[in-house]
C-alpha cells in the first residue's frame, strides 16, 4: 500500500471485495530512513526520491522506502477502511496465511507479545518485541516514563 507499485484504487478494489483477507506488505528497502539521495546498498547504487528508490541513473525501480506504519495509513486514507481494519490487514491476516497467528498477529494469551503503539496519525510511540520496549519515540508520554 505505498502507491508504487499499485495504484491506489486497487487499494480500494482490494479492500471491498474481501477485507477480510487483504495482507499489506512494504518492500521497503535497506535505504528506509537514509533519505533523500543516492546510496549505496551493497554494491548497488541507488537513488531515493520521496518513498521511491531506483537503481542510479535508471528508472528501474530499486523498491520503496515506506515504512509499514506509512502503509497502513496509506491504506486508511485510501480505501476507506478503519483503523483496526487496517492494522489488522498489517498483522492479523498476514499471520493467518503464514499459519503462524498461535504466536503473531494478536496480543492473545500466550503470543510473542511483539506491538507498536502508535498516535492516531499511525506514527510509531514505542515498539515491543516479546513484551519488552526495543523503541521508545521522543514523542511517546505513558506509562514507561
Amino acid at each position: 500500500s505505498s502507491g508504487i507499485h499499485a495504484e491506489y484504487g486497487a487499494l480500494r478494489i482490494a479492500h471491498r471485495t474481501n477485507a477480510q483477507c487483504a495482507v499489506l506488505v512494504t518492500d521497503a528497502m535497506a535505504a528506509m530512513g537514509l533519505g533523500d539521495g543516492s546510496h549505496c546498498i551493497g554494491s548497488q547504487s541507488v537513488t531515493v526520491a520521496g518513498k521511491k528508490a531506483v537503481i542510479s541513473g535508471t528508472d528501474t525501480l530499486a523498491g520503496s522506502v515506506v515504512t509499514m506504519n506509512s502503509c497502513v495509513e496509506n491504506f486508511m486514507r485510501n480505501s476507506g477502511c478503519t483503523l483496526v481494519e487496517a492494522v489488522n490487514c498489517a498483522t492479523k491476516h498476514p499471520a493467518e496465511l503464514l499459519k503462524c497467528s498461535d504466536l503473531y498477529g494478536t496480543l492473545d494469551f500466550g503470543t510473542a507479545a511483539d506491538f507498536v503503539i502508535i498516535d492516531s496519525d499511525v506514527n510509531v510511540l514505542a515498539t515491543f518485541i516479546g513484551g519488552d520496549c526495543v523503541y521508545k519515540s521522543t514523542n511517546f508520554v505513558g506509562f514507561l516514563d
